[in-house]
């Protein structure tokens, strides 16, 4: 596991909407289900498809959270006409994602596991918060110390900033409960996964290893043995999965204004499809 170079990108999408309309039509072309090609009267639209796509890519570049002030910058665009045709892209979404996980090869060879928060609310409405009720619950953050009324993220990258695989669950959810379903679905070609402490545990450890593949985390300092097992450098590469969560804030990952679990779940997929197309586009041209 020697590893003595980490060569990360910096993911930031760069490119003009033209650029960006013409990716998202060869995109479209190439991906899109049949039942959103040939659905009834889609020959009739004014602006098609790929368009809308590339709107919603570039809405997430230049960090406009609300929909309704986005629409405001194109002339005789419905902001309720543009929401339905955004969260009937959904499918799309999912397919460029899952095709993408099979054709793009990572640069290298460890797998970063960790979650973050997607807050509904301020804290102060905890307990009065009546969106996503039943579906979303408080969760505690222990980095900022603060309890959320919230969605938890978790994720799966590669150590040069790839994202394989996610999942969404209740705030109060462990990260461990996640993580063999994540791998299942992602069929990583890597074989070693770092997490932090919050991954501890033997049980998971042993499913893993079943699979093929081996866990990382480092121990508590009041543990047996962790000066001796925490390396420096594979915490260090575990850390660098703090930038590519950066990342996905800055394409409002985290910032989530969705009042429908569709909407979310579109959102999300959004901003996770605009990072790795930063990913794809500065890595491979």
């Amino acid at each position: 596991m020697n590893y003595l170079k980490l060569k990360r990108f910096s993911h930031h999408l760069q490119v003009s909407f033209n650029r960006l309309n013409v990716i998202c039509r060869s995109l479209y072309k190439l991906y899109a289900p049949d039942g959103l090609k040939h659905r009834k009267n889609v020959d009739q639209t004014k602006l098609p498809d790929s368009s809308i796509l590339a709107m919603l890519i570039w809405q997430t570049e230049i960090g406009i959270e609300s929909q309704r002030r986005f629409c405001k910058f194109f002339v005789g665009l419905s902001h309720s006409r543009f929401n339905r045709r955004a969260r009937m892209l959904l499918p799309l979404i999912r397919c460029i994602r899952q095709a993408w996980n099979q054709e793009v090869k990572t640069a290298g060879e460890f797998l970063i596991i960790d979650s973050f928060p997607v807050p509904v609310c301020q804290p102060v409405r905890n307990y009065r918060v009546k969106i996503f009720r039943g579906v979303a619950d408080i969760g505690y953050k222990a980095t900022k110390k603060v309890y959320y009324y919230d969605f938890k993220v978790h994720a799966i990258v590669s150590d040069d900033g790839y994202l394989l695989n996610y999942a969404v669950t209740r705030a109060s959810v462990h990260d461990a409960k996640e993580t063999v379903e994540l791998m299942i679905d992602a069929h990583p070609a890597n074989h070693y996964l770092l997490g932090d402490e919050g991954y501890l545990g033997k049980n998971l450890a042993t499913n893993l290893k079943r699979m093929g593949y081996v866990l990382w985390m480092p121990y508590r300092k009041t543990m047996q043995g962790a000066r001796r097992h925490n390396d420096h450098q594979l915490m260090a590469i575990r850390r660098s999965i703090e930038s590519d969560f950066s990342l996905l804030s800055y394409y409002n990952a985290e910032n989530n204004r969705a009042r429908s679990p569709v909407g979310f779940q579109q959102r999300l997929e959004i901003a996770i499809l605009a990072y790795n197309m930063a990913y794809c586009l500065e890595r491979f041209n």
